[in-house]
């Protein structure tokens, strides 16, 4: 089967969509990744790893939905202190 349908909206999602949140969800759990650092593992955009985990995710499993926005907000919370550390080895070298 190519196609199967979701959710109350009748969205149409491909398996391969669906295996794809799936992965990027564990993997996100798993590791306390960003969503940049998941977007290289896996090969695709920010722009869709954030579209998946934000969107789809929601409605293909409401549970582990709740665990990666945990961790993505875990993540947004720091991302100052990463950018902080990143421009101090920037200019350390120089």
């Amino acid at each position: 089967m190519l196609y199967k349908y979701m959710y109350q909206g009748g969205i149409v999602l491909s398996d391969y969509i669906e295996e794809r949140v799936l992965e990027t969800a564990e993997y996100i759990i798993e590791n306390g990744s960003t969503v940049r650092e998941a977007a290289k593992v896996f090969n695709i955009s920010k722009s869709t790893v954030h579209k998946d985990m934000t969107d789809r995710l929601r409605h293909i499993n409401p549970s582990l939905h709740k665990l990666v926005t945990a961790v993505l907000e875990h993540n947004k919370a720091e991302r100052h202190i990463r950018g902080g550390q990143a421009t101090y080895r920037k200019y350390k070298c120089r």
